[in-house]
């Protein structure tokens, strides 16, 4: 463990079964915590999700991989009677619990929210549900792609104006748990150091639909406010011009133009074409945006892009004050000076799946960084150490 760890001597036990939960544990690992993950003795669901590895199952997900660095495995069937009685002596030994469970699985297995005041009044318990602990019973089981759209966060998905075509899930696989799982992780952060203040435990209670609210942006806050009419066919949010993803030489960039000045910087950029200048009033973009002049500044764009090198051309835009931006690949994100200065990847020797980089946290605490001292536990590893401990059994 690093010597001066953030959450060091902190024990969390982690009954998460999903991304969001395993997500919140890996950040507090990351950070120091003893995070003990019970497994049902098939191992987590995550174990069987994708990507794979060669090796074999149920060691082989990276993304099981990714999600559980620094954590210790115990297997545990909590719904036996011994297993019951195990996970009450584990969960006396923690200061933290993190649950992503249906609502009422946590009272069901000794931890009721309702009565925590009472049974275990400095236990830090964190329940991460789609619609939170009251939800009614439609909405117990729902997934992230029924929170990304209940959100609001579908009028940003692609085609999302389109009636025609299926609702799409937005940008990542897992945003919606990924997102949760970060605030999450602050929140038992920020309760642990209450506590160690003289405060009390407290019950946590994340609603994945709350957290993507939070993360609307001034379109949604708009149409909330009734500034911004809110129709069917998702056309608010079709703020025009000529923002498209296009090639250029090596790949291909993004651009983004909304007003006069950007205009007038892209074409210091581009060389005062004289296209720029047919029928492209100075107030174009604001009050004259019209299909017909969008696709022909997309079209003469991708002729200009044709022979320039994103990454050049994003750092000359950038100094310009036009939005245009390279869109990296898996190489361009390894290579990218930013992140080697940061140290964002971190190279871990997985036992079965081998060595690659991690991604760590997108944030440096200079004293007490996060650090992946060792890779995901195999399913069961730490069964015995954890059990054999002092008070863990009889």
């Amino acid at each position: 463990m690093h010597e001066r760890s953030a959450l060091g001597g902190i024990r969390i036990l982690e009954l998460a079964e999903g991304v969001a939960g395993e997500y919140c544990g890996k950040l507090l690992a990351d950070f120091g915590a003893e995070v003990i993950k019970v497994e049902r003795p098939a191992g987590s669901p995550v174990r069987a999700l994708s990507p794979f590895g060669n090796g074999p199952e149920p060691e082989n997900s990276a993304l099981f991989a990714y999600l559980n660095t620094n954590k210790k495995s115990v297997v545990l069937d909590v719904d036996a009677p011994e297993g019951a009685l195990l996970l009450r002596r584990l969960i006396e030994s923690a200061q933290a619990v993190i649950d992503d469970h249906a609502p009422g699985w946590l009272a069901a297995h000794g931890l009721d929210p309702a009565t925590l005041p009472e049974t275990a009044p400095e236990l830090v318990v964190c329940a991460i549900t789609p619609y939170g602990q009251h939800a009614g019973e439609e909405r117990r089981h729902a997934e992230d792609l029924n929170v990304f759209h209940s959100s609001g966060w579908g009028f940003h998905t692609p085609g999302g104006n389109d009636g025609s075509r299926v609702p799409l899930k937005g940008a990542g696989r897992f945003l919606v748990s990924y997102e949760t799982g970060l605030d999450a992780a602050l929140c038992v952060a920020a309760a642990l150091v209450g506590r160690a203040r003289g405060g009390a435990g407290r019950f946590i209670d994340i609603a994945k639909k709350r957290v993507m609210y939070s993360r609307l942006d001034y379109v949604m806050g708009a149409m909330l406010a009734g500034d911004m009419d809110v129709r069917p066919d998702h056309t608010a949010l079709d703020l025009g011009g000529p923002a498209a993803i296009l090639p250029c030489r090596d790949g291909f960039v993004y651009v983004w133009l909304s007003d006069e000045p950007m205009w007038r910087a892209l074409r210091g950029m581009i060389g005062e074409a004289p296209w720029m200048d047919e029928d492209f009033p100075h107030n174009w973009l604001q009050e004259a945006c019209t299909p017909d002049r969008v696709a022909r500044t997309r079209r003469h764009l991708t002729a200009w892009l044709a022979d320039k090198n994103k990454h050049a051309l994003a750092a000359e835009a950038q100094e310009r004050g036009v939005m245009i931006v390279p869109v990296n690949n898996p190489d361009d994100l390894m290579a990218s000076p930013q992140f080697r200065f940061r140290g964002f990847f971190a190279p871990v020797t997985h036992p079965v799946l081998g060595e690659a980089h991690y991604p760590t946290v997108p944030y440096r605490m200079s004293g007490t960084p996060a650090v992946i001292r060792a890779p995901a536990p195999s399913l069961g590893v730490h069964t015995d150490s954890i059990f054999s401990q002092a008070g863990a059994v009889e």
